[in-house]
């Protein structure tokens, strides 16, 4: 009987794992950088190869959006236009990292769909990318003025989470930088 017992009970626990694991928000991924200074790098502007980009440079002007966003990600279209909008508010600084594209198709998007960006680091292999713990795209990462990882969204961002968590967020670690 207890031979029979044992397997119907691992697979009851490892169903009851898995019901759990569905359930849960994909854009609520916890990441291990939460708190920590963002991962070194050096990338070469999308726009001026001549430029280097480096970790540095996203807080240069205080608390900043890292965009993780790529020309082939019909997720990062729906989001672009909550960008254009930071933008033209000149609410927070918005840097871009375009994960694995090519350069000229990343430049031609940014041309026909507007570029709100401060910069845009390129990385076309994704080293970045998995260095930051990229799921997939986008992604978008909020680091406060000394450097750290303040906060992450997997996914397209909506105006709900942008208004609600990302901007009062920045805000306050605006206020804190002051």
């Amino acid at each position: 009987m207890i031979r029979y017992l044992l397997p119907l009970v691992m697979l009851a626990a490892l169903s009851g794992l898995l019901y759990v694991g569905l359930g849960l928000d994909p854009s609520r991924v916890p990441s291990p950088l939460i708190g920590q200074p963002a991962p070194d790098f050096e990338l070469r502007d999308l726009h001026d190869h001549e430029r280097r980009l480096t970790e540095q440079d996203i807080s240069a002007g205080g608390v900043a959006l890292f965009n993780v966003w790529a020309s082939w990600c019909p997720p990062c279209l729906d989001e672009h236009p909550l960008f254009m909008d930071l933008a033209a508010r000149d609410v927070v600084p918005v840097i871009g990292l375009n994960y694995r594209d090519r350069g000229e198709d990343a430049r031609d998007w940014l041309a026909r769909h507007g570029d709100p960006y401060e910069w845009v680091a390129a990385d076309p292999e994704g080293r970045t990318g998995i260095d930051w713990g990229v799921y997939g795209v986008p992604e978008t990462y909020v680091v406060d003025a000394e450097g750290v990882i303040r906060y992450k969204h997997v996914g397209p961002l909506d105006a709900a989470v942008l208004e609600t968590e990302i901007l009062p967020l920045v805000r306050r670690l605006q206020e804190e930088a002051s």
